[in-house]
């Protein structure tokens, strides 16, 4: 058997690197832009979110991240819901790259324009965490265009996953209470949108590999409690033995000239049974002839 001819779609391999490049960033972001912070500044300190990384040395690294996960999202093409979807976050997704905050940001250099563009920013910010939460608890649980459904597992982790995001930003929206010098102190923004975007780059890898295998034209196992992909055909009745009529009792067979299987009379037109009745010499012995006896 050709190996190729049980390669996916290149459409199939497309969404894929898609979504695995997104999940890729996501999970890499957060450890880019801390550790590369403490390597450039060779002190353990922490900033108040991951958005004010941008008014620090890992300004470039932060806004080529947030470009790559827009400029594949809006690229990601798999179903009208996911499209529409895919292109606002990858919009989102460069406008908060575009749209600085204005946490950690120098205090005398911030006036009224940097105020309505960190307000642009936390809005954009607010609606790309949404929309990542959507992909997971709605999108990513649904069957895929082949009608197979994801595994419960795979389920489950996506819906935690999706539930971790939507925790996440309320708690980070929750934690603007709390007294400065606290926010400050534990940096509660920070772990909040670490948690939601590894969630987020968790299940798109995880969504990657789960369309790979379902995109696999190979026939599915019949016991494979997913396998729509081909319906099974139900299973064929079993044949009776090849010589199951032709092995009949001489004696009591009713058939004389008019035999009803065709290949059991002779040029003469006499049936089995009559000749086997003839060659018996009417003492009533039973003879049981195969195939071979009778052509």
């Amino acid at each position: 058997m050709n190996p190729g001819s049980h390669k996916p779609p290149q459409d199939a391999v497309t969404v894929r690197h898609l979504r695995l490049g997104v999940g890729s960033v996501g999970l890499a972001l957060p450890v880019v832009l801390v550790v590369g912070h403490i390597a450039a500044t060779r002190r353990l300190t922490l900033l108040d979110s991951l958005s004010g990384y941008y008014h620090s040395e890992m300004r470039d690294a932060f806004v080529g991240s947030m470009c790559a996960v827009g400029v594949f999202l809006i690229g990601y093409r798999y179903r009208r819901p996911e499209d529409v979807l895919g292109t606002v976050a990858g919009v989102l997704a460069v406008t908060v790259a575009l749209f600085p905050t204005t946490t950690g940001a120098p205090v005398p250099t911030v006036d009224g324009l940097d105020r309505t563009v960190g307000v642009v920013h936390q809005v954009a910010a607010a609606g790309l965490f949404a929309l990542l939460a959507v992909f997971c608890l709605v999108l990513f649980t649904r069957p895929d265009t082949a009608g197979v459904p994801p595994r419960r597992s795979a389920v489950l982790f996506y819906r935690t996953c999706g539930g971790l995001i939507v925790l996440a930003i309320s708690l980070a929206l929750a934690s603007t209470l709390l007294p400065e010098d606290v926010r400050h102190t534990v940096k509660p923004v920070l772990w909040c949108e670490t948690l939601a975007v590894f969630a987020f780059g968790a299940a798109w890898v995880a969504k990657s590999d789960a369309l790979l295998r379902a995109a696999d034209p190979s026939p599915p196992h019949p016991t494979h409690p997913h396998s729509r992909l081909t319906p099974a055909r139900p299973p064929r009745p079993p044949r009776p033995p090849a010589t199951s009529i032709l092995e009949l009792w001489c004696l009591e067979c009713p058939v004389d000239t008019s035999c009803q299987v065709p290949q059991l009379q002779d040029r003469r037109g006499k049936g089995w049974g009559q000749r086997a009745r003839e060659s018996a010499g009417g003492q009533g012995r039973r003879t049981r002839a195969g195939v071979g006896a009778i052509l």
